[in-house]
């Protein structure tokens, strides 16, 4: 059996550059329901009668539910490659945040809405994209995952004006239906013409790769019995609990601040425009240094922003600063989890592997803000879970600097 010799950085990106960018778009539909949920609130609940807290009830059920399934979800990936999940998923996915428009006003009719958007979601999870581009870009694996993950700050940024443009022109039950189907049309051409990792069998074939050439590294049974991934589970869990509820929580705290709800707003969007900085940045630092050590220090960047938020109250460039720096922040565990998993574990089993992490991800993406909320709801202050946050990021930074250095990983299918 002939195996090609590995690719240069450059050398990559000259071959296989679409497949980063494909996944980008991809992945963005992922979290339509989370990024471009947002909108719909107010026109929703007021329509139905509803509290704040019956609507987003549903969206810690979606999480937990993607949450239990994440393993599963990395399974298939492993046994049948990506394009195919992405492919329908990206479909399914588009469609059922379109039926949305059919919600009744019945809690029961809406948790069943969110059910079906939930498992429509699971496979364009993470996992898919960053499985394919795992196989392709090794020399340049940092930079290439940055770039897939963008798909969440490129929604993060779009959907909110798309959505309320939408909603002005349509209503929200149309508005649900158009938001979908444009970003189908946008996103479906781009996956079908130049989403293929080196296990997808056409293109295995196409290439003339044997198989089972990009499958080194540990088995799933073999990683879970690691400490380093108990370490990364925890770094995920402790990371995401804590920077995603003061995002969620961000322009609350501001509100709090006395200031003025079209202000947030723009400060809030600062967190999405700043996230690109920072996947980009901390992708480029991965590929050069080690990446455990670079990722402590990414998850130590929020604790600033924590403590100005304690204590920064009255100042006038400290709302700016906070956004900046949790938007430089958030998103980077995912690109740093995701990076480190594929040295430490290899791709053999990565999609179980990674998986399971993705479970700790959601896990304190879907508890993080609902903890925030029952402490400021019990003492009128989020100052104790500030408090709290910072122990978690110490910890959290703690887990991925005691890391040893990745083992020479074989990877040859990245042709």
């Amino acid at each position: 059996m002939t195996v090609a010799a590995p690719l240069s950085a450059k050398s990559e990106w000259r071959s296989h550059f679409t497949l980063p960018i494909s996944a980008m778009f991809g992945y963005s539909v992922s979290v339509i329901h989370i990024y471009g949920i947002n909108p719909y609130i107010i026109p929703v609940t007021t329509e139905f009668g509803w509290t704040r807290g019956q609507f987003t009830g549903a969206f810690t059920f979606a999480i937990l539910v993607q949450a239990l399934l994440a393993v599963p979800v990395g399974m298939l990936v492993d046994r049948f490659g990506s394009r195919k999940l992405g492919l329908f998923g990206v479909a399914v996915a588009c469609v059922a945040f379109a039926f949305m428009s059919l919600s009744s006003g019945d809690l029961t009719n809406w948790y069943l809405m969110w059910g079906i958007m939930t498992l429509a979601a699971l496979p364009v999870q993470a996992t898919v994209w960053t499985s394919a581009v795992a196989t392709r870009f090794t020399a340049s694996r940092g930079m290439a995952f940055a770039i897939t993950l963008c798909g969440a700050s490129i929604a993060q940024f779009a959907f909110p004006p798309l959505a309320t443009k939408l909603i002005g022109a349509y209503g929200w039950r149309t508005a649900f239906v158009w938001h979908g189907m444009i970003w189908l049309a946008i996103v479906l051409p781009m996956v079908f013409l130049f989403f293929r990792g080196a296990r997808d069998a056409k293109a295995v074939a196409a290439a003339g790769e044997p198989e089972a050439a990009v499958l080194g590294g540990m088995r799933f049974a073999e990683g879970l019995r690691s400490s380093i991934y108990v370490r990364l589970m925890l770094a995920s869990l402790f990371f995401t609990f804590t920077v995603v509820a003061l995002n969620f929580q961000f322009m609350l705290i501001l509100a709090g601040w006395g200031m003025v709800a079209i202000d947030a707003a723009w400060l809030a969007s600062l967190i999405g425009l700043s996230s690109i900085a920072g996947r980009l940045g901390t992708g480029y630092l991965i590929d050069r240094f080690r990446a455990s050590h670079v990722g402590a220090l990414v998850f130590l960047l929020p604790v600033i922003a924590v403590l100005l938020l304690l204590y920064g109250q009255g100042s006038v460039a400290a709302p700016a600063a906070i956004a900046i720096m949790l938007g430089m922040t958030l998103g980077a565990e995912v690109d740093v989890i995701v990076y480190l998993t594929t040295r430490f574990f290899g791709l053999a089993s990565f999609g179980a592997l990674y998986g399971g992490l993705l479970t700790a991800l959601s896990i304190g993406t879907a508890t993080g803000p609902l903890a925030a909320s029952m402490i400021y709801d019990a003492t009128g202050s989020y100052d104790r879970f500030f408090i709290l946050a910072i122990a978690m990021l110490l910890l959290s930074s703690l887990c991925l600097f005691t890391l040893p250095k990745p083992p020479k990983l074989k990877e040859q299918g990245h042709v």
